[in-house]
């Protein structure tokens, strides 16, 4: 098969793809957020490793945000206006961090790595991740969770969640919580409920 740009088909990190120009699908919106995503009819399969990079470092206040530098996320389900789960492109250089350790209510997590070693850390500790390997987290249970590189090359991985609405995060290293709202927006008070 060749692609419309001239790409032929080739194996990106593990897995089977067929490329088309990344031009040919329209950017995800400003703030990426569900709201926002751009119409369009059935969108054909791409190359994930040329989709956009979302600029926006992360929804955390930026108190928070700041200690997520480095990580590169590329929302590919958005490109194909999915509405009930995401899809993530994940990229975690040396010494970056997914998210804070958090555990969701009601929307369901499952990751999966295709390239590096990176750490998954939970209540029971860390447990090292190779490629092939994959997690996933169940909502309700409490089991709050995060990948780290600790290693010298960059961490791949994939990451899937659903978008329940009325979603609540604990996170139980910080003094934060986020809300899930109706309109698809994530809100991150203080545990007491105070806005940042």
């Amino acid at each position: 098969f060749q692609a419309e740009d001239g790409i032929r088909d080739k194996l990106v990190t593990g897995v089977q793809t067929c490329a088309l120009p990344i031009s040919a699908y329209p950017a995800p919106g400003p703030q990426d957020a569900i709201a926002r995503r751009p119409p369009m009819s059935q969108p054909g399969p791409i190359d994930a490793a040329r989709a956009h990079v979302r600029t926006r470092r992360s929804n955390y206040p930026e108190i928070f945000a700041a200690r997520l530098s480095g990580h590169e996320k590329r929302p590919l389900g958005d490109l194909f206006g999915l509405t009930n789960f995401g899809v993530n492109l994940m990229r975690l250089p040396r010494s970056s961090m997914s998210a804070l350790r958090h555990a969701h209510s009601r929307q369901d997590e499952f990751i999966y790595v295709l390239e590096g070693t990176p750490t998954l850390v939970t209540h029971g500790g860390e447990t090292p991740l190779a490629p092939g390997m994959c997690a996933g987290f169940r909502a309700g249970t409490g089991e709050a969770h995060r990948l780290i590189n600790h290693a010298t090359t960059d961490a791949v991985y994939i990451e899937m969640g659903d978008r329940s609405n009325s979603n609540h995060v604990v996170y139980p290293d910080e003094d934060m919580q986020a809300v899930f709202n109706e309109n698809g927006q994530w809100r991150f008070p203080q545990k007491d409920g105070s806005p940042y």
